[in-house]
């Protein structure tokens, strides 16, 4: 898997020290390092604000505060009516933000007055905009005080607010422990170089609104360097690892997996698997339905070829052949039944290559935790977030969820992809893929029988498990952009997804 076109994710501290590098080794100093940061948020408030809105700006005294006072010098020679409020609870000002302040105060085109206390605050409005510098991404605790107090009255009357870096208050990974009363509600935030892991919980999407990453030009043979176990998902890296078909392959070539999906009345589950599976590619596709689900396979999904269960109504026993099928996926609508369930411990214990297991596969292993032991390693487990807690216990936050999500992938040898607004993938090595494409429009019934049959396609034509995780994953959210852009995301259906799967591929080639 080649990942140097991935996004790397790094704690608030390592990014401190890759700031460090670059102002040491490009060279450059760090005000300067800090006057370009400011350029970047200038310039992207030119493209999305007329300058006929009035901008109030709260600046602390620390480098976060140095950001909002250079962006407001910048604003100001562009023609922006600017108002700053410089946040002084305290009397340390650090070096680049005095630097800053004398810059404004030079530059004499701001009005600028000081926040000691609770009387000082100024008026703010529904129909402000606001730029939040008071905190940057290197806070470690709650807010209290002062602080607190003005962060509630700022939210209070439900202004525009762009977070410069990070929201003040919130903390650039775990924010279980922390006071949401204390933490600013964006509705964009600006983030420099690299996503901040709290970005991509859900319970923090109140506060950081929609966030964007501005390039800021840090030293990029450090970040190459520097270890992360963490990653954002690109384009650039689908294609990088997406395999090149030969003109003489035929279908050999390219896999037989096995579905095992659906059980009496619900069978939609398996047509959407199977048409998403031959859609990403596999050469030969098996689908194992209970006797009473032949004729719609056969007749929804002319291209798969038939296993019929024993039974007429659901899965009891997986096809005796199990051996010859490059990858085998179970899961998707075959109920939790204890005949399903002897099937499923039947195959685990016949099985021995990794599989693809979803939905009521992943029911039936919370039924029966001891069975986790007989898993093929690098298994791929596809839960949504409920699923999830059935096999590990309750979570207070998406931090804690993420954190068994990973502790689950390593101890048990598997690739857990857990689906959301950011599905991540975790390897057994303890490394972790976040998604960068899809749309709430997905949250529809069926989504996530169709990334199944889409990761088992990748398996079966000898992806990589984490890779077939990770690529099926992007392409599953790829194609569901494309399907957004002409249903909308209240009109978007699953076989929309599956219908675009070949659009998604072609994007990745550009």
């Amino acid at each position: 898997m080649k990942t140097a076109a991935l996004m790397k994710i790094f704690p608030t501290g390592r990014v401190k020290e890759i700031d460090a590098y670059t102002i040491e080794n490009e060279p450059i100093s760090s005000i300067d390092l800090m006057e370009r940061a400011a350029g970047t948020i200038h310039e992207w408030i030119l493209q999305h604000y007329s300058k006929e809105r009035p901008v109030k700006v709260f600046a602390g005294t620390g480098n976060n505060g140095g950001d909002a006072l250079a962006v407001s010098r910048m604003l100001a020679e562009s023609g922006f009516l600017v108002r700053v409020f410089l946040v002084r609870f305290s009397q340390k000002v650090s070096n680049d933000c005095r630097v800053n302040l004398d810059r404004l105060k030079e530059q004499d085109k701001v009005f600028m007055t000081e926040i000691r206390n609770d009387e000082e605050f100024p008026s703010v409005h529904k129909k402000d905009l606001i730029l939040d510098g008071i905190f940057g991404s290197g806070l470690s605790r709650q807010v209290t005080g002062l602080y607190l107090k003005l962060i509630q009255h700022i939210n209070k009357p439900g202004a525009e607010v762009i977070a410069i870096d990070i929201p003040s208050g919130l903390m650039g990974e775990d924010n279980t422990e922390n006071n949401p009363e204390g933490i600013i509600k964006a509705a964009f935030t600006l983030s420099f170089q690299f996503p901040k892991l709290a970005f991509l919980f859900a319970e923090n999407e109140v506060f950081t609104g929609s966030w964007k990453i501005l390039s800021i030009g840090l030293h990029q043979r450090y970040i190459q360097m520097t270890e992360s176990k963490y990653y954002f998902v690109t384009r650039e890296f689908i294609k990088e690892n997406k395999k090149k078909r030969n003109k003489f392959s035929h279908k050999g070539n390219f896999g037989h997996a096995l579905l095992i999906s659906g059980c009496y009345g619900k069978m939609g589950a398996a047509v959407l698997a199977a048409k998403s599976c031959l859609r990403t590619g596999v050469g030969l596709l098996t689908t194992h339905v209970p006797g009473k689900g032949t004729g719609i396979i056969q007749t929804s999904v002319p291209e798969s070829m038939l296993s019929i269960d024993q039974s007429d109504i659901l899965f009891s026993k997986p096809p005796a052949n199990i051996s010859d099928y490059s990858s085998i996926g179970i899961g998707p609508a075959i109920g939790c039944r204890s005949n399903s369930q002897k099937g499923m411990h039947e195959l685990l214990e016949k099985y021995d290559k990794p599989m693809v297991i979803d939905a009521d596969g992943i029911n039936i292993l919370s039924q029966n935790p001891d069975w986790l032991k007989n898993l093929p390693k690098y298994s791929i487990l596809t839960p949504h977030p409920k699923e999830f807690e059935r096999l590990t216990g309750k979570c207070t936050s998406g931090y804690e969820r993420h954190l068994k999500q990973i502790e689950f992938a390593v101890t048990h040898k598997v690739v857990l992809v857990l689906k959301g607004a950011y599905t991540s993938v975790a390897c057994p090595d303890g490394k972790c893929f976040f998604n960068s494409t899809g749309n709430p429009g997905m949250a529809t019934a069926g989504s996530g029988d169709v990334l199944t049959g889409i990761i088992l396609s990748l398996l079966g034509q000898d992806y990589e498990p984490c890779l077939a995780a990770i690529l099926g994953v992007y392409i599953h959210g790829a194609a569901g952009d494309l399907s957004k852009r002409e249903a909308g995301e209240e009109s978007l259906i699953a076989s929309d997804i599956i219908d675009k799967l070949g659009m998604a591929f072609l994007e990745t080639d550009v």
